[in-house]
């Protein structure tokens, strides 16, 4: 697995605070290249982090929320949009390249989580959110994962008009996963940009 440089959690200072101890745990994300598109030769300084795909996904999930799903609350799925890459903290971005199973990579995200957020007092709710989605809980978690696969093939198209290519599995891969009639629109016009 490729990072930007080491682990940030290396880097905070002894006997800190939970809240700066916290900062230089979740400022990994930063650190963590999105494996799939290194994978298929997006280059490093293109690359987006886990952060930059967590925001892309807790902006999209509110948006649309707010704008075609009345039936969902806005706050709770950008919420889950913030933390649904939580897991990633302490053990990468693990893909279906890596050969790990999905009962071990939840098990791993789990712990990761666990370990970052029950050190705060209000830790168990953090765990909480994270788990709403990883366990795809709700109607809002369900949202939030389809909308995770949005963000993804419109990153993919983006790359795409950057000049990269072999990223068709990004197309493919989650176009049934979005076909209906809140997504369907938006995959179409993506499609229509390749």
């Amino acid at each position: 697995m490729t990072d930007k440089y080491p682990s940030t959690r290396s880097y905070a200072p002894p006997n800190s605070s939970v809240i700066v101890n916290f900062f230089f745990s979740y400022a990994q994300l930063k650190n963590i290249y999105r494996q799939g598109w290194l994978y298929k030769g997006v280059s490093k300084d293109h690359c987006e982090s886990d952060v930059d795909h967590s925001f892309g996904v807790a902006m999209l999930s509110y948006v649309v929320a707010t704008e075609m799903r009345p039936d969902l609350d806005p706050l709770k799925v950008m919420e889950l949009g913030l933390f649904h890459e939580m897991g990633e903290i302490l053990v990468g971005d693990i893909t279906p390249h890596d050969g790990v199973s999905k009962e071990d990579k939840m098990d791993r995200e789990s712990a990761a989580v666990n370990e970052v957020f029950s050190k705060l007092p209000h830790g168990q709710k953090y765990i909480s959110l994270w788990q709403e989605y990883a366990e795809n809980q709700t109607p809002e978690a369900q949202f939030v994962k389809r909308i995770d696969k949005l963000e993804t093939v419109l990153q993919a198209s983006l790359y795409e008009r950057m000049g990269n290519t072999g990223l068709d599995e990004f197309f493919s891969h989650y176009n049934a996963m979005l076909n209906d009639e809140t997504f369907q629109p938006s995959l179409d016009e993506i499609l229509q940009l390749r």
